[in-house]
């Protein structure tokens, strides 16, 4: 049997959709939910940012997580494919009035993603203090907590609505399928199977 965690929502439906394209036979949680045992599969239910501890550990052969994910937290995966579910961009994100002045000696910089926030800015050789939130990081240029923010933007349309604007693009992101290093030797064949048949479907 193969354990599969999937992120809760949106990319969750859109994956086992693709389960009930290839098995002939509907794959749904029930509501509230969070294990579902069908044919030869587990699926798990699981926070989004939780997704590589699960597949880290072994709690999950595969799973469903977005590259900004996977990014920051730098795990130790095999990544198998793109599934290109729920695309959306790492941005920078400034007041509607202003620019991004890289002539400060410092910036400050509010995020949930502090390592992809690190690494772009180190590139840049920009020194930065990054701010840790958890939430409503548009918030935090408003009131002079940051100069700017790192978050996710799909439509700009959060960024907009709150007075700001996209100042530059970090990166795109989309759901991947990833898996387990060990479970990939244990279940090379099932794993295999299971990704030519995903990338049937999403070529198609």
């Amino acid at each position: 049997m193969l354990s599969v965690a999937l992120p809760k929502g949106r990319i969750a439906e859109q994956t086992l959709e693709i389960f009930s394209k290839i098995f002939g036979s509907e794959f749904k949680f029930e509501d509230r939910k969070l294990i579902m045992t069908k044919g030869e599969f587990k699926f798990l239910m699981v926070r989004n940012q939780d997704i590589p501890t699960y597949i880290t550990e072994g709690a999950a052969d595969i799973g469903v997580v977005g590259l900004d994910v996977l990014e920051e937290h730098r795990c130790d995966v095999l990544r198998l494919l793109d599934l290109g579910l729920g695309r959306c961009k790492v941005c920078i994100g400034i007041k509607e009035n202003q620019r991004l002045d890289y002539s400060k000696p410092e910036l400050k910089i509010a995020t949930k993603m502090p390592n992809i926030t690190k690494n772009y800015f180190d590139q840049k050789g920009i020194a930065v203090k990054i701010i840790k939130l958890y939430g409503s990081i548009e918030l935090a240029p408003l009131v002079g907590l940051s100069d700017a923010i790192v978050d996710i933007v799909e439509t700009g349309t959060t960024m907009r609505q709150n007075g700001l604007k996209v100042a530059e693009e970090i990166m795109t992101s989309s759901a991947h399928l990833i898996a387990n290093k060990n479970s990939f030797i244990t279940k090379r064949d099932e794993i295999l199977s299971l990704y030519h048949q995903i990338n049937s479907i999403i070529q198609n």
